[in-house]
């Protein structure tokens, strides 16, 4: 039974693969600097590592915004997130995983009388206007420098081409890691409380936990979808908001790569409050967000007339509309779940 009830996480993270995983590679692929089966090869280790290696921090903010603490509850909304995703990739929108994920919590939080903690939930609304900004921010400065290095060094056309290629290659590499980190809490956070699975010790000292072996499963699922489905979202992001050179598309992949990392990383966390220094939430952010911004960094790097507000306006809604549908579609689905399944959906203590 647990692992029919994991089914709904598989979904979303296929769903991600599908969606948020694709801008990854989706400036690159927009390019045709890099074949989409070699962009789908290195998301998908990357995205497994990242997600095994460094997924707990994320996933801890989530269990701070509700604990979904029983199975059934956290099957239905995963599926009520991945449910949106799904439809909002359909229509060759780049969602917010993140933001299906959060809305399908509360969504359980209000059907079960559960208070939703309004300070985790400011502090991840905010780091979803952060990233973008910090994206664009990030993305304008580094396009400015590299434009200047790339003119002073008069590098051969075909040289030049080989290392966009290589560059495009690593900063992809360097994404799928920030993003396994970033948003596996997205894919299985909500059934870290739920379901128990006992570690598995490898050597002394080491230990494969059983939140871990959930986030390998939900990465192999994200992979799953960045093979079977990613290429039409790739190409949105890709050519359709603005077109990118290939230095530019390096540009924006590093972008985003550095802040899915900024808010993942428990040890640059660590380090910064080692040293008073301002620390950034760890918290689930989305990659389409985050390399939205860097294209319209890049964008405004270069005058802002190369920028289709119009799709961009398209976007936009499909970000305000995501966690309002994921936290009906969980609320209903809850009740059908509990009323006519007969499924315990919460377990109080």
């Amino acid at each position: 039974m647990v692992w029919f009830y994991l089914l709904s996480g598989l979904f979303l993270g296929w769903s991600l693969g599908a969606n948020d995983a694709a801008n990854i590679f989706g400036t690159a692929v927009g390019t045709r600097m890099i074949k989409f089966r070699a962009a789908a090869m290195v998301t998908s280790v990357f995205v497994i590592a990242g997600a095994v290696v460094s997924g707990a921090g994320a996933s801890d903010t989530l269990g701070e915004l509700g604990a979904v603490n029983a199975l059934a509850g956290s099957f239905t909304v995963a599926l009520a997130a991945g449910g949106t995703i799904a439809w909002m990739t359909r229509l060759k929108v780049p969602v917010s995983t993140s933001q299906a994920i959060v809305g399908g919590i509360i969504g359980w939080n209000l059907y079960c009388g559960m208070p939703t903690d309004l300070t985790v939930l400011g502090k991840i609304v905010l780091t979803w206007i952060a990233s973008p900004v910090l994206a664009a921010l990030f993305s304008f400065l580094m396009f400015r420098i590299a434009m200047r290095v790339v003119m002073r060094l008069k590098v051969h056309l075909l040289r030049q081409d080989a290392y966009n290629r290589a560059g495009l290659l690593l900063v992809g590499a360097f994404g799928a890691y920030s993003l396994g980190a970033n948003n596996i809490a997205n894919v299985m956070g909500v059934f870290v409380p739920a379901v128990s699975i006992a570690d598995i010790r490898l050597s002394e000292g080491l230990y494969f936990s059983g939140a871990q072996q959930l986030f390998l499963l939900g990465a192999l699922a994200i992979s799953a979808g960045v093979f079977t489905y990613s290429r039409r979202v790739m190409l949105t992001v890709g050519n359709d908001l603005f077109k990118l050179t290939p230095v530019a598309a390096f540009v924006v992949v590093l972008s985003e790569a550095l802040v899915l990392f900024l808010f993942a990383s428990e040890g640059l966390q660590q380090l910064l409050i080692r040293y008073g220094l301002p620390s950034l939430p760890l918290a689930p952010v989305s990659s389409s967000q985050a390399v939205i911004g860097g294209i319209i960094g890049i964008g405004l790097a270069k005058g802002g007339q190369g920028i289709r507000w119009n799709i961009l306006e398209k976007i936009a809604l499909g970000w305000a509309a995501t966690p309002v549908i994921a936290g009906l579609g969980s609320f209903v689905a809850l009740f059908f779940m509990e009323n006519v399944f007969e499924q315990p959906v919460f377990r109080a203590y």
